[in-house]
């Protein structure tokens, strides 16, 4: 950050909504061969942000997926909010990178939801970014070569697939591309455009390659038909040792 008043405009842009100007076009799915891999529900290490509270959107996403991963058979889960109220620990960077960075499980699953910009994604209790880089190094720590898949929901979330991200054991799912917004971000909203879409496919998806198209899908419909004229094109990328990894339980 560039000091108070660079942090107070972004905190100000990034409340005031999903926007985004119009520059180039987003990165293109990444595709990658099959190969397929089971990870039993048990043994998942699974990561849930909710980085800001200015909108319920955010701890309401975390908060449903808790309990659907939970009714999966997944146990091994650590959730972090704005309003440490809703998990009981706070989603600062510090704790963020520190539950990212620990070891366990056999694969990890992150879920991030929050505002964001394309230098990465906003974490309300310290009025920071958490970058690319930073992200990339705690997943490298705590998960190594074990199955991985993220999940970052927010503006401009594709500034999170790049050359250093793209492993062969990861999945990186993103609610928008590198130059657009995301949507459903408001004091009104119970869910954000994506996170909605994903909860909804979640039962039915056997593969989390099928969720990402199945809920990038579903956004496309969803805007469509409320009139987003800047779409916000979510975007996707599949290791190719894990393109057919399986959700826990199926």
């Amino acid at each position: 950050m560039r000091g108070r008043v660079a942090v107070v405009a972004l905190v100000a842009w990034l409340v005031a909504g999903c926007s985004a100007d119009d520059r180039a076009p987003p990165a293109p799915l990444v595709a990658s061969a099959a190969a397929s891999v089971s990870i039993p529900a048990d043994r998942w290490r699974t990561v849930l942000v909710a980085g800001d509270n200015s909108s319920p959107a955010f701890d309401n996403g975390i908060d449903t997926l808790r309990e659907r991963l939970t009714a999966m058979g997944v146990r091994n889960i650590s959730a972090y909010s704005a309003s440490p109220a809703r998990t009981g620990q706070l989603s600062s960077a510090r704790n963020v990178e520190s539950a990212l960075s620990a070891g366990g499980g056999e694969a990890c699953f992150v879920y991030m939801t929050s505002h964001g910009d394309e230098r990465g994604f906003f974490l309300r209790p310290d009025r920071r970014l958490l970058a690319p880089a930073a992200l990339d190094q705690a997943l490298a720590a705590g998960c190594g070569e074990r199955p991985t898949v993220l999940v970052v929901s927010a503006c401009h979330s594709g500034t999170f697939i790049n050359a250093a991200s793209r492993r062969p054991n990861r999945i990186i799912l993103a609610a928008a591309a590198t130059d657009r917004a995301s949507f459903g971000c408001g004091a009104d909203n119970d869910y954000t455009y994506y996170d909605q879409c994903f909860l909804q496919q979640l039962d039915t998806a056997a593969t989390w390659t099928g969720l990402a198209l199945a809920t990038r899908a579903c956004v496309e419909t969803l805007e469509q038909r409320l009139g987003v004229r800047r779409s916000s094109q979510p975007q996707l990328f599949v290791g190719a040792a894990v393109a057919d990894l399986r959700l826990p339980g199926r």
